[in-house]
């Protein structure tokens, strides 16, 4: 389905350095909601991955954040679950549009590719559904965070997934993730999955999104 949109080619964006969250010496603990920092600051993350060949108009720092995000969290480290899946996943456009339709509203929209490889394979030989959950969990609301410096990393509460045909061995994978809210404390983003060559749909779904509580942390 086709919508009007309006591309943001030179968004006011201002990306903030990270500072420190640590309590000084001496100073008192207790501190109001609004005076913590983010769960997460993609901007303390080390850097990963290769953003020379991602296309879309969001700056070039967002769509490093969002890789450095990505790596830390989605991939980790070698021992992690997910990541012989993880390092083999590239994005290929990161980008940001207002939506006419929507009143004005910013949307982030991420497009990352991934061959299936045996490592993401169920007893049949076919895409493993739990390996499908595993890459639609990455969305674009760190991005659209980014953009409106805010914190859009979170914690999954709910993913509604649809699984429309199989992808064997060797498919390339195309996932399109694009926000649909961000709220205070939840956000939702929609994700479809193709097969890139012949287009045929693998998977699509909704998930949902939500700031932990910082007191359980």
């Amino acid at each position: 389905m086709s919508h009007s949109t309006t591309t943001i080619s030179a968004m006011p964006m201002s990306h903030s350095p990270s500072s420190s969250s640590s309590t000084p010496s001496g100073s008192s603990k207790s501190s109001t909601s609004s005076d913590k920092k983010a769960w997460v600051d993609p901007a303390s993350l080390p850097k990963h991955g290769d953003i020379s060949s991602v296309s879309g108009n969001a700056p070039d720092y967002v769509k490093q954040l969002n890789y450095n995000t990505f790596f830390s969290y989605g991939v980790g480290v070698e021992d992690s679950f997910g990541y012989e899946v993880g390092k083999q996943v590239k994005f290929v456009d990161v980008s940001v549009d207002r939506k006419l339709e929507r009143q004005g509203r910013l949307e982030a929209t991420t497009v990352a590719e991934v061959t299936v490889t045996k490592h993401m394979l169920n007893g049949a030989g076919m895409l493993h559904g739990g390996c499908v959950a595993y890459l639609i969990d990455n969305t674009p609301l760190v991005v659209l965070g980014l953009v409106q410096n805010v914190n859009g990393v979170g914690v999954t509460q709910a993913m509604n997934v649809l699984f429309h045909s199989p992808a064997p061995l060797g498919t390339v994978l195309s996932i399109t993730s694009t926000s649909v809210s961000l709220g205070g404390r939840v956000m939702t983003s929609r994700c479809e999955i193709l097969d890139k060559n012949s287009g045929r749909a693998i998977a699509s779904a909704f998930l949902n999104k939500m700031q932990p509580n910082m007191s359980k942390l």
